[in-house]
């Protein structure tokens, strides 16, 4: 048996442009699915093989009973979010998940100097992730033939060439010289620091807690930081780097476009925009295809072979779209920490040249040239979660004491019970990346409509209207969307908001297919390799 191991770190999303064509043409890939029986939903997810021309949707199709001479082999995905590491094992012949396991990261920091600074210690991460594999089954780990990644999109990562781990301590790597984790939640890069950056050559309009524009700040404020060190990359671009011994580091389109300055239609860094402004070019990684190899491992990594041929490195959010994704005329949706909403854009769509910082669209390169119209918001579950968590500090000040996770529980059924509410919210509080300025309101309050069941159910319907007014049921409909494939922690454990999601978006909802990077990026490098 041989098996395959992938890895993906989680982040948000972002970037902003103009939406484009209302209409969309079914590319030739999806020929085949439209003839097949609708029935077959529940069945195994298997792909064809597709040209370089072709989107990478999988198609569903029922798997037959295989001879037991087949040998299985197995891929590993490693899902790697802003707070746990999650692994998978998934059959390749059933594409079912034969064994997982889930870690917190625990690797927030504090910030300094009253800065909006969010960063995540480097150590604490690859802790997680090394003992997140090492849990996995030691014989399938031993008998792998690839390893893929994905992750973190936005947040940067600066190390030494040639020394940005040690290997000393046996069949695993720990952090050398590197920098800690500056994630896509970092704010330290104001609308005033922003709007004194050079015009990009990209049609992502760059935001606060992207990679190039974190550089920029570091350049000019901190300019003696970015002396010791040679290589930046994403978190998920440091761990190739480590496995491979790159004296350098590659970076794919997915993940080059979320850190700004890139432009996706020639697939290059805006080399002289950025020179003519001071920026550190030699930190910029080298970029490479989305699905392709970017080396092989240098040593033994928990019982995998020396020699095993890496992925570059993918971006989460393509990879838990990917994961979930069965037809064109879907939408998927995923309400975790935060929220995005996404379809595919037709074959042969091209962006616009330029950015719209205004919409609330932003067009995120997927794979073979195609791309997905994405409405990200920051506000997510993490708005119930901070509710829970205000909550939680009232009673303890008024010396009561109730856990989060009970609160929660009864917040939801008090809002079960309450099926409407007059109560308008608009839980923007942390803003959107085209709006920042956008923040939380609460209006329509009355004597008949403070109860803890008409707040909460008014907070959940604010996130999905929010949603809702940045990607519109008619602009889906309108792409020809017919169905949302509904994913995500909160979705899955908020009944309230999944009623807000029915009545928010007049389409056919399906749940219980979650997105998940790891999966994802399994299937995509198995498709590939």
């Amino acid at each position: 048996m041989c098996f395959s191991v992938f890895i993906s770190f989680r982040c948000g999303a972002g970037g902003v442009a103009p939406i484009g064509p209302t209409t969309r043409r079914e590319p030739s890939f999806w020929a085949s699915f439209s003839k097949q029986n609708h029935t077959q939903m529940s069945d195994f997810l298997v792909f064809r093989e597709r040209s370089s021309v072709e989107p990478a949707f999988p198609v569903i199709q029922r798997v037959g009973a295989q001879s037991s001479a087949v040998m299985t082999n197995f891929l590993l995905g490693l899902d790697v979010g802003t707070t746990s590491v999650k692994a998978v094992l998934l059959a390749t012949d059933s594409r079912t998940v034969s064994a997982s396991h889930a870690l917190p990261t625990a690797a927030d920091l504090s910030p300094d100097g009253g800065m909006k600074a969010k960063e995540q210690d480097t150590g604490r991460i690859i802790d997680a992730v090394n003992r997140c594999v090492g849990e996995l089954p030691a014989d399938k780990l031993r008998r792998l033939r690839g390893i893929g990644l994905s992750g973190q999109m936005h947040g940067v990562l600066l190390w030494r060439a040639k020394s940005g781990c040690d290997w000393s301590s046996g069949d695993s790597f720990t952090p050398r010289d590197a920098s800690q984790l500056i994630t896509w939640q970092d704010g330290r890069c104001s609308s005033e620091f922003l709007r004194s950056l050079p015009k990009p050559d990209s049609h992502i309009n760059t935001a606060t807690g992207f990679g190039c524009a974190t550089l920029f700040w570091l350049m000019r404020n901190r300019p003696e930081f970015l002396e010791d060190f040679t290589v930046a990359g994403t978190i998920q671009d440091y761990v190739v780097s480590m496995l491979c011994g790159l004296d350098g580091c590659v970076m794919t389109p997915q993940n080059a476009a979320s850190w700004g300055f890139f432009n996706t239609s020639t697939n290059q860094w805006n080399e002289s925009i950025l020179k003519a402004a001071g920026f550190p070019l030699h930190l910029l990684p080298q970029c490479v295809p989305s699905g392709g190899l970017a080396g092989k491992t240098r040593s033994i990594w928990h019982g995998i072979p020396a020699g095993t041929p890496v992925g570059a490195a993918l971006g989460d959010f393509q990879c838990s779209v990917y994961s979930c994704m069965s037809a064109p005329t879907d939408a998927v949706l995923n309400i975790s920490t935060s929220a995005q909403l996404t379809f595919a854009m037709p074959a042969g769509f091209t962006p616009p040249d330029s950015p719209d910082p205004t919409s609330s669209i932003s067009y995120f390169p997927y794979f073979d040239s195609s791309y997905l119209a994405v409405a990200a918001s920051l506000n997510g579950g993490n708005v119930l979660a901070t509710f829970v968590g205000m909550l939680t500090s009232w009673m303890r000040e008024l010396g009561a004491d109730l856990t989060e996770s009970s609160l929660y529980e009864k917040l939801i059924d008090l809002a079960l019970n309450q099926e409407s509410s007059d109560l308008r919210m608009i839980p923007t509080i942390l803003g959107e990346r085209h709006d920042p300025g956008s923040l939380g309101q609460v209006t329509h309050i009355s004597t008949s409509n403070l109860s803890l069941g008409h707040v909460t159910r008014a907070l959940c319907r604010g996130v999905l209207s929010n949603l809702a007014s940045m990607m519109p049921a008619e602009l889906l409909g309108n792409a020809g969307v017919s169905r949302i494939v509904g994913s995500g922690s909160a979705l899955e454990r908020n009944q309230v908001f999944r009623q807000e999601v029915e009545r928010a978006f007049p389409f056919q909802v399906m749940y219980g297919k979650n997105a998940d990077s790891a999966v994802g990026v399994a299937m995509v490098l198995s498709d590939r390799l």
